[in-house]
């Protein structure tokens, strides 16, 4: 754990997140309109925690979102296989009219803010509309709602990326990913570092292919929350 940062997630061999410092933990929703598109987030619940806490990995906990021990009976195979390189280096580019979107689909947990009925990002940067600075507000809002961090923006290309302010905590999404927030290390369960962001989205159901990042695959097994 570094001087500068008390909070800390250590991930544990085919086991839990192990939070040290005691970072705030809630709950957190997505909003949605009445086509079902995502639109923003609400905190619902603020957990209580002790100054050391483990988050279940496995999806099967009984006590969600704390571990209870059922990874060491179901079978739970906690692999590591997330890249382990940095943003910069896997971000894929996209210049508009006075703003740069930069794409990391490697670590895109398929959250959908990035889209809606009318539009998506990356139509709205690479056409004519994003001339319009209303199209360019509305499509900053979508990218800094993105829990994975997989897109960003800056507004020139050698300029640094313009990052929500996001609160230090760990939120748990409704049926779907630990939301890291606000600069927390997480270290890998071989004792690497993983480049510490912003924004992060841990697999909390057990099945991502990509762990320990969020791949999605919750929308397909589902998670339980008790």
């Amino acid at each position: 754990m570094s001087d500068e940062q008390p909070y800390h997630i250590e991930i544990q061999p085919d086991g839990p997140y192990l939070v040290k410092g005691k970072p705030p933990l809630t709950r957190r929703a997505v909003v949605r309109s009445e086509h079902d598109e995502p639109m923003t987030w609400r905190t619902t619940a603020r957990l209580d925690t002790g100054e050391t806490y483990a988050l279940c990995r496995c999806g099967g906990s009984s006590n969600k979102p704390f571990c209870d021990g059922t990874h060491l009976t179901n079978g739970f195979d906690g692999t590591e296989s997330a890249p382990v390189d940095n943003y910069d280096e896997r971000a894929t580019t996209y210049v508009g009219h006075r703003v740069v979107v930069r794409d990391d689909r490697a670590i895109c947990e398929h959250a959908g803010f990035c889209g809606n009925r009318v539009s998506n990002v990356w139509k709205m940067v690479g056409g004519p509309a994003i001339e319009d600075s209303v199209v360019r507000a509305q499509m900053m809002a979508m990218i800094e709602r993105c829990p994975s961090g997989a897109l960003s923006y800056r507004m020139e290309a050698d300029q640094d990326d313009v990052e929500p302010d996001l609160p230090v905590g760990i939120a748990v999404t409704a049926e779907g990913p630990y939301f890291v927030s606000g600069g927390i290390e997480v270290q890998r369960a071989d004792g690497a570092a993983f480049e510490t962001r912003n924004r992060v989205t841990l697999c909390r159901c057990g099945a991502s292919s990509n762990k320990p990042l969020c791949d999605g695959s919750h929308k397909k097994v589902g998670i339980v929350d008790r």
